[in-house]
């Protein structure tokens, strides 16, 4: 074997062991905290701090400048991390893929909350000028806001966990509010019927009449539109009544999932009887 290969092969095996260090700083699996966690926890944090803060004219007019080099510094950091995320996810076997396994792994969740965290930035960085007006504007920031806070799910087990519950029960939920959609339906309809005549300008159309159903099953009722007809007082009455007990039909499914969750922590993950590998159910 020649000298060049030798060199090559060190290459290789230096690059896939600082490959495989950069990839256990960066997805701790043992359930710690590493200095580089602690690090980006904190910048998330300040990042929602800034974000929050610089609504406030009285305090961004200050010095606009420094929230946005703030802003940048944070985003070529999330960039970095990100990119040395997709860089080092090849080490795993599932993601062994120098190219599909990288797509994979940027479809998971997590990335793709990692992804949302610093995309708006980059789309209003390169939008022609005037092209973005103030709403759109708006909604990207909104977007960055919420995606940095969602960023610090994967930090929280108390999140992670409330994830995986709501995922456990997704058939059970989107039952709940397939018929939720569907008393909703009813009761804007009955009630567009019921007050149209009395009250034109609150019962005008369905759509409007959906509003009052919302506010009413969610039990909150604001008391802007409020049905007068005997009819539609008696449809209010037995409406109320169902919103109070269908609402609370999602509550008792998250709470039994959760209680599941907590069993299953207890007894210990289910092993196989013939190769003891861990049984995902």
């Amino acid at each position: 074997m020649s000298q060049r290969q030798d060199e090559q092969i060190e290459s290789r095996q230096s690059s896939m062991s600082m490959k495989q260090r950069l990839h256990g700083v960066l997805e701790r699996s043992d359930g710690g905290f590493s200095w580089f966690d602690i690090f980006i926890i904190v910048l998330i944090c300040l990042n929602v701090v800034a974000l929050i803060v610089e609504t406030v004219d009285e305090i961004h007019d200050i010095s606009p400048l420094a929230f946005r080099i703030f802003d940048t510094v944070s985003v070529a950091i999330f960039t970095v991390e990100y990119v040395l995320r997709l860089w080092s996810c090849t080490v795993e076997e599932k993601y062994g893929h120098p190219v599909w396994g990288r797509l994979r792994f940027a479809l998971t969740p997590v990335l793709f909350i990692d992804l949302l965290a610093i995309l708006p930035f980059y789309v209003a960085l390169m939008a022609p000028v005037g092209l973005l007006d103030l709403r759109i504007l708006r909604f990207l920031r909104a977007v960055r806001l919420l995606a940095r806070i969602a960023r610090l799910s994967r930090y929280s087990s108390g999140l992670r966990t409330s994830v995986g519950v709501i995922h456990a029960k997704r058939a059970e939920l989107i039952t709940v509010i397939v018929f939720l959609s569907i008393l909703l339906l009813m009761a804007s309809s009955l009630m567009y019927f019921a007050e149209t005549e009395a009250q034109p300008d609150k019962f005008a159309n369905i759509p409007q009449s959906m509003w009052w159903s919302i506010i009413t099953l969610t039990t909150v009722g604001y008391g802007d539109a409020v049905p007068v007809t005997v009819t539609g007082r008696f449809l209010a009455g037995v409406i109320a009544i169902l919103g109070i007990g269908l609402f609370a039909l999602p509550a008792g499914i998250l709470g039994s999932g959760f209680m599941d969750e907590m069993n299953r922590r207890r007894q210990g993950p289910t092993l196989c009887p013939h190769c003891q590998k861990e049984i995902h159910e």
